[in-house]
């Protein structure tokens, strides 16, 4: 009876390394931009420009991130070779770019941010600089986890995928940081 059980586990088990075998696009993009394919990096960079843009919207003044996100890219295209995993991209550019934010804060002097208010635009965009602000002011798991979610538009799967992150701990994130958010939503319009 065992070795009938054995017989059934097997044919799935010799399905299981053909499945395994398909390299994941993040992998196969890496490998052709490293053998000189610049097509390929542009299609790295449609794939993770949101997140880039998302990590550092979460982080720096508005009108600093498109800046930014093209110094990030241009940094890791020239750093490429020095990526061990392929898989590991996502990651490694959302890194770089919470680097870069950091960087950002040593290297500039106080400025002021020109907002909507000043700028005298509708209530609507306003609204939402509001909330981007009330976004930053929450602890640095939740921030970008909601700017990627809310902002990029991805879904907590993509995040997962792109961060690094587990599914379970961007759900917790997620949860948590609109918990959060919701608390100082209530409170500013209370005031």
């Amino acid at each position: 009876m065992a070795t009938a059980n054995m017989l059934m586990i097997n044919p799935l088990a010799e399905a299981v390394p053909e499945q395994a075998t398909e390299m994941p696009v993040e992998i196969a993009l890496v490998k052709a931009v490293l053998e000189g394919d610049r097509e390929g990096f542009g299609r790295l960079y449609d794939l993770y420009a949101p997140l880039v843009h998302g990590v550092l919207l979460a982080r720096v003044p508005r009108m600093e991130v498109d800046d930014l996100v093209q110094d990030i890219f241009l940094h890791a295209f020239k750093k490429l070779h020095t990526l061990r995993d392929g898989s590991a991209f996502g990651p490694w550019i959302a890194m770089i770019a919470r680097n870069r934010a950091v960087d950002y804060y040593r290297r500039s002097r106080e400025t002021v941010e020109i907002t909507d208010e000043m700028r005298g635009t509708d209530k609507q965009e306003s609204k939402a600089a509001e909330i981007l602000e009330l976004i930053r002011g929450l602890p640095e798991a939740y921030r970008e986890t909601l700017v990627l979610r809310l902002v990029e538009g991805m879904t907590g799967p993509e995040i997962a995928e792109r961060t690094g992150l587990t599914a379970a701990s961007v759900r917790v994130n997620l949860h948590r940081g609109m918990k959060l958010l919701r608390e100082k939503l209530t409170l500013t319009e209370g005031v």
